[in-house]
């Protein structure tokens, strides 16, 4: 096999793993979409919630930094 041949078929391959890797990808975000429906059927807030698994993914002095940030910034507003 030529070498053309062989940098033809790992081209061929490594696109062919993509593929499958994105179905698997629309598959899991599917399955996201679906919780997230039965947590709005169930009554429960999907925007809060993805806002908590977005900050449950900081680190806890993260998290800390930026609720004192963000009381500061509604306490010079006036909102607290």
């Amino acid at each position: 096999m030529s070498e053309g041949n062989v940098a033809a078929e790992q081209l061929r391959l490594l696109i062919e793993r993509v593929e499958r890797l994105e179905e698997e990808k629309k598959g899991i975000a599917d399955d996201i979409a679906d919780v997230y429906l039965e947590a709005k059927a169930n009554g429960y807030d999907t925007k809060i919630m993805r806002e908590v698994i977005r900050l449950r993914k900081l680190p806890q002095h993260d998290r800390q930094e930026m609720s004192a940030i963000l009381e500061t910034y509604l306490s010079a507003l006036g909102m607290e």
